[in-house]
Formats: structure tokens, C-alpha cells, sequence
């Protein structure tokens, strides 16, 4: 079972995905190339924030994009034939109940997918199945509890707190990016390793700042303003004041820095 995706599907968050993955792109992707012919699955693609980034890497790859929602995936394919790419193939398919005979692929993608299952390692056991002896996985996650900023704030790491609450109560984990060496590891893949990549925007300069702290970070934490409310985790005043004090450290004089974990492993 999948938890609640607590961000909501609307067209905002859809267009924040599409600015984290333009954003993100080479810290995410660098180092993942796959050879021409291999096939690839990628788990849990939503509306192919990474679908495009995986297709441009591995042109000659075949890969397979799979999501439980058919109006994500609708969305993923139009983005990837926009992009002009015809190595994809997507298929809507539960993670936990994968439709693939045992060694179907060369290679697994997974990115920020393990944060909203309520079991990670059962997750990797079903991509394990799947993936030839041999095979590699690549498993990208965020950790909310890596955020620090200057000038330093109460009211922003509050509101941090409430969506890693949040995504606590809907079954998920907003902290899962420490874990994913030990979750590889038990999960029996071999050659574990797990680099961090950290993301360090400096206020006042063009790119980062804006694309990330502000279109990226921010506007998701700003993104459950209503829901922290209404479960009573917050108040309107001091949310506003996170959310603020979050956006403020973009400007001038401000610097926002937050990391991702990248794992990478191979099938025994």
C-alpha cells in the first residue's frame, strides 16, 4: 500500500515537480547512464518529472515507467513525446505488485518514492524480483531533517516539522534519505553505496535561490499550509511566518542549504 501523496496532484504541485526536476537534474541524474539496449524500470514516474532526465541520459536504454495513477501517467507521456523521445514505454502497475516475470530488467530507477510508502523495504523486495542477478538500482530520497538556513528561524524549521509530520501521519517517512544505506543493505543487494548531495543556495544569486529554496522547497512546504492548520500542528500566524521566513532566506544575505541521498546497488 501506498501512503496519502500529502503535497495533492493539483496543478500546482505539478508544476513545482517540474521545477525540482529542471532544477535537480544533474545533482539526481549525474553518474546514472544506462547502455544501449538495457532495459530500465522506473517505479512510481507520477507525471515524469524524472522520465524525461532518465529518457535524455540513456537514449539507447528501453525503459519502463510505471505508476499506480492513470492521470499522472497520462501527464508523463505527453511530457516525454513533447520532449521527442520514443524510448519509453509506460504502463500503469502497482510498485507493490509489480506485472513483470522475475529478472525482467537490467536496471531499477527510484526517486522520491520511498518517502511515501509505509514500507520501504518491502518496496525494495518487489523491485528486487524483478531485477536481473547483476542488475543495478538506483534509489534517489530526500531528508527534510538535513534543511539549515541563514539567517537561522524557529518558524521555518517549525513549519518543516509539520510536513515531516504530515508525512508521518499518512503512513510515510520525510527522513527516509539517512536510511537508504541500511535499507539497501538489509534488503540483500550488494555493493551498497550512498553518496549525498547537497544542494547549497546562496540568496541574492540568480538560479538556486530562486529555483530551488523558493519554487521548489518552499512552495511545497507552503503547499500543506491549509492541512498543518486543520490537523492543529500549527497556527496561521506562525505557519505564515515559516513559510516567510523560509522564502526570505532566497533574498540577499540569505543562504538555504538542504541534501539528498543517492543509493546505488547491484543484485546478487
Amino acid at each position: 500500500m501506498t501512503a496519502p501523496y500529502v503535497h495533492g496532484h493539483g496543478a500546482r504541485e505539478a508544476e513545482r515537480l517540474r521545477d525540482q526536476a529542471d532544477t535537480l537534474a544533474t545533482l539526481i541524474h549525474d553518474g546514472t547512464r544506462y547502455p544501449v539496449g538495457h532495459t530500465v524500470l522506473e517505479a512510481g514516474c507520477g507525471t515524469g518529472a524524472q522520465t524525461v532526465s532518465l529518457a535524455r541520459h540513456s537514449p539507447g536504454s528501453w525503459i519502463t515507467s510505471i505508476d499506480r495513477s492513470a492521470v499522472s501517467l497520462a501527464q508523463a507521456r505527453a511530457r516525454v513525446e513533447q520532449a521527442g523521445f520514443a524510448n519509453v514505454t509506460f504502463r500503469e502497475a502497482d510498485l507493490l505488485a509489480l506485472p513483470f516475470a522475475p529478472a525482467s530488467f537490467d536496471h531499477v530507477f527510484v526517486c522520491f518514492v520511498l518517502e511515501h510508502l509505509p514500507d520501504p523495504a518491502a518496496a525494495l523486495a518487489a523491485l528486487a524480483r524483478v531485477l536481473r542477478p547483476g542488475g543495478s538500482l538506483t534509489v534517489v530520497e530526500g531528508d527534510h531533517g538535513t534543511v539549515c538556513m541563514h539567517p537561522h528561524s524557529d518558524a521555518a524549521h517549525r513549519a518543516v516539522g509539520c510536513l515531516v509530520e504530515l508525512q508521518r501521519r499518512a503512513g510515510g517517512d520525510a527522513l527516509v534519505g539517512r536510511r537508504l544505506h541500511p535499507l539497501l543493505s538489509a534488503a540483500g543487494f550488494a555493493d551498497v553505496d550512498v553518496t549525498a548531495r547537497t544542494v547549497h543556495a546562496v540568496g541574492g544569486h540568480a538560479g538556486l535561490a530562486e529555483s530551488f529554496t523558493r519554487k521548489t522547497f518552499t512552495a511545497m512546504v507552503d503547499g500543506v499550509r491549509d492541512t498543518a492548520i486543520a490537523e492543529g500542528l500549527s497556527t496561521l500566524t506562525d505557519f505564515a511566518a515559516g513559510v516567510r521566513d523560509l522564502d526570505r532566506t532566497a533574498d540577499a544575505g540569505g543562504v538555504f542549504v538542504y541534501t539528498f541521498f543517492k543509493g546505488t546497488a547491484v543484485k546478487r
